[in-house]
């Protein structure tokens, strides 16, 4: 029965707090106070479960009378109260006092309680509605009575308002009393006229501190947004609303991972934009979108709307120094190379007709397309992009250029449609491929040179498209440092058991997980640990991207027959101490890796499964000996990458204790208590801002996160040879102190390195 009443109890919590949320939400989106009014008084009486509710505002700051908007018959009309004592509403208002009458019939009670309240006998009717109970509180802000909200006649509970009614009818008045304040400040004739009002409504700045702050502007001769900002300290948000209010659209600030518009900018002077103060941005099927200074300036629209032979365009609006960044970062501030606007620009076909005919008119021989195929890599290298993907778009009709960083996609670039052909035809020349065949994907790889960083290898892709199109894909295969093990960020449990597998004179390490996680960087990072004069390593990989010295490194050649299990071969016949095969792809290299282990050399290897358990079952079921592969196993590592905040702007904040709940849930609760992390007010979880130094994602890099399943005798015997399944195997493991994938990052996120977003963003909860 007590679980009854505290699901009961619990759920009407929810119900208020859900309630009141929704009721602040309506008064903020309303645009003025009588919306505000009607808007509001139903949700207030569900929220309550009253017979009726009212709010009353001053109308203007002369405090004579208040007024509200009530329903009459089937319309709405505004009703006004002067402010007396001879009023509830009227009383509250002039006095600031609340009001709390249980029975309006108990008129010695309302005389002892209230001596200066002088009702009028005819207003035990309000609206229509007949009072029995009211409770009626004043609305203020800054000291100043600014109205009255007032609930009626309560329903159930014996119709008596409970303790906690009080309470939320205040912290409504509140919000009303803020929301009526900047209404008012709204409709001053003075302030509606400026381009600040949102500033000055807010207290964000005074009348004398703008008119001062212009003529700061005119001597320093400097845009009046940069003199609030820099010496009036308020934030470029408040501007951008304050801007966004005045204009009545949209606030656009400088973002460096939008796309560059190739297609919108090749035919525009970068010296004209940079006179005129705006820039094209994006073009979609709805039209144009452009960001300007003046919003508002017919003349200037004119000219863009003659200029871009459009007259579907959306105008936005931005600040200066921001329309000045996009224009330098769209047209490059480097000169030392073309942009993409100069290339596009020598383009006797590009022009504004995207039918199929205009193709024919770029050649994939162009010159020109040479240059910006060259661009997209050169780039792509240059902003640490693992693939690059060409995508032409059917609907908008353009040519999409993205990239992947950090594990995301991003918009880079938009080319004019009449290239997609052109473009995709170079690519495959580059890689070797039949530029004739257009109906089936094929693959290669394209090898460049970079001056001053040797050579880059790309691994490509074609695709056909809905639409009688290609895309492609690009991996870059750049090859790298090899990082110390100290620099996988591992927690101390993954990080020792690891080195005492790793220094084993034989056996067999598997490093897990999906393509693009880290696994050739981790397995090098071991190696270089063992990499020692007196041990002879090698190596089978695909491509070789990581080279270090005293390791003898062979690329294999599948198509000529030189795979994993040939090279693995040789190898056995080569004296080796350590062999490192870049992947298990099938069983009869994961038989000779199994089998080499058993013989004295130390194997490492990589294969596509989701987590270490799995990976025992999957080799199992590929037909791996159980007694052989359990003599062999050493351990099975499983690794994600995640973003990791940027050190910068990362915030902390405290999380709710049914965010906490929910983490410990997912995770364990046992865990937690094991590494001393219990909930309190002082407990820190942590979350994206964004700033310059991460381009305002929040994010700066990635880490990763992993799962050591250390091959124990109590593993050995009793799940790998009796071929126990994926969750046996999983219980053994945690109970002998593997920590899962998702624990591991969970673990991390309260470190600081990572957000929980991130870590659900790569583990499945088990």
């Amino acid at each position: 029965m007590s679980n009854s009443n505290e699901i009961a109890e619990l759920q009407d919590i929810l119900r208020l707090q859900k309630g009141l949320q929704d009721i602040t939400n309506s008064i903020y989106a309303a645009k003025n106070i009588k919306q505000i009014i009607t808007d509001t008084r139903p949700r207030i009486m569900e929220l309550f479960k009253v017979e009726a509710a009212h709010i009353y505002a001053v109308e203007n700051h002369d405090r004579k009378e208040i007024f509200t908007v009530a329903p009459t018959g089937d319309q709405l009309k505004e009703r006004k109260i002067q402010i007396s004592n001879q009023t509830i509403p009227g009383y509250v208002a002039g006095s600031g006092k609340m009001i709390n009458i249980a029975d309006m019939h108990d008129t010695k009670e309302i005389k002892k309680l209230y001596l200066d309240l002088d009702l009028d006998p005819r207003v035990d009717t309000r609206f229509g509605v007949k009072i029995e109970q009211v409770m009626a509180i004043p609305i203020i802000n800054n000291d100043e009575i600014l109205g009255v909200i007032e609930i009626l006649n309560k329903a159930g509970r014996d119709g008596k308002f409970i303790d906690e009614d009080p309470v939320l009818l205040q912290e409504i008045a509140d919000v009303l009393g803020i929301a009526i304040s900047n209404q008012l400040r709204m409709a001053d004739p003075k302030i509606k006229k400026s381009k600040f009002a949102y500033l000055l409504s807010r207290d964000l700045i005074t009348e004398e501190e703008l008119s001062k702050a212009r003529e700061d502007s005119r001597t320093l001769k400097e845009p009046l947004e940069i003199v609030l900002m820099r010496k009036y300290n308020i934030a470029k948000d408040d501007i951008g609303h304050s801007l966004e209010e005045f204009y009545q659209c949209k606030y656009v600030a400088f973002n460096q991972k939008i796309a560059i518009p190739g297609d919108l900018l090749k035919n525009i002077k970068k010296e004209y934009l940079l006179r005129e103060l705006w820039v094209p941005i994006q073009k979609s099927a709805d039209g144009i979108h452009i960001v300007v200074d003046d919003p508002q300036n017919i003349i200037k629209k004119d000219t863009i709307e003659s200029l871009l032979k459009s007259k579907a365009v959306k105008y936005d609006v931005a600040l200066k120094e921001d329309i000045i960044r996009y224009i330098d970062f769209f047209y490059g501030a480097d000169n030392q190379e073309s942009t993409f606007t100069d290339i596009l620009g020598k383009v006797d076909g590009a022009n504004d007709t995207v039918d199929e005919l205009n193709e024919e008119s770029v050649r994939e021989s162009d010159s020109v397309i040479m240059q910006l195929v060259n661009k997209i890599i050169n780039d792509a290298f240059l902003r640490n992009a693992s693939d690059i993907h060409i995508e032409p778009d059917v609907i908008d009709k353009s040519v999409l250029v993205r990239y992947r960083v950090d594990g995301d996609c991003q918009l880079y670039q938009t080319l004019p449609y009449n290239y997609r052909a052109a473009l995709v035809s170079r690519i495959k020349i580059m890689a070797n491929l039949d530029i004739t065949i257009k109906r089936t994907p094929q693959d290669g790889k394209i090898k460049l040179k970079k001056p001053g960083y040797g050579e880059i290898e790309l691994r490509v892709v074609t695709v056909p498209t809905q639409g009688n199109v290609e895309d492609v894909v690009m991996r870059i295969l750049a090859k790298g440092e090899t990082l110390p093990l100290e620099a996988m960020k591992m927690s101390p449990r993954n990080y020792d058991e690891l080195l005492h597998i790793c220094k084993k004179p034989y056996g067999l390490i598997l490093c897990v997980g999906p393509t693009g996680s880290g696994k050739t960087t981790t397995l090098h990072a071991l190696l270089k640990h063992i990499n020692t004069p007196d041990r002879k390593v090698w190596t089978a990989e695909d491509p070789v991207e990581i080279t270090q010295r005293g390791l003898r490194q062979v690329q294999v050649h599948p198509k000529i027959g030189f795979d994993f299990a040939t090279a693995m071969r040789a190898f056995l016949r080569a004296d080796p101490d350590v062999i490192m095969v870049g992947e298990m792809r099938d069983l009869e290299t994961a038989k000779i890796a199994v089998e080499a282990s058993l013989t004295g050399h130390l194997v490492l290897s990589t294969l596509h499964t989701n987590s270490a358990p799995e990976t025992i079952s999957r080799l199992l079921d590929m037909g791996i000996d159980p007694l052989n592969f359990a003599d062999s196993l050493l351990g099975v590592l499983a690794q994600r990458l995640v973003r990791t905040l940027c050190d910068k702007c990362k915030e902390s904040y405290n999380p709710s204790q049914e965010e906490f709940n929910q983490i410990a849930e997912n995770c364990g609760v046992d865990l937690l208590k094991k590494e001393n992390i219990f909930y309190s007010k002082s407990l820190n979880l942590y979350r994206p801002k964004g700033c310059d130094a991460c381009e305002n994602t929040g994010y700066k890099g990635r880490i990763g996160i992993h799962e050591l399943l250390v091959n124990t005798e109590t593993i050995k015997k009793r799940s790998i040879e009796r071929r126990e399944s994926i969750e046996v195997i999983r219980s053994m493991a945690m109970s002998e102190g593997m920590y899962t994938l998702y624990q591991d990052g969970v673990l991390k996120a309260f470190e600081g390195m990572t957000d929980i977003k991130q870590v659900h963003r790569v583990c499945v909860i088990k």
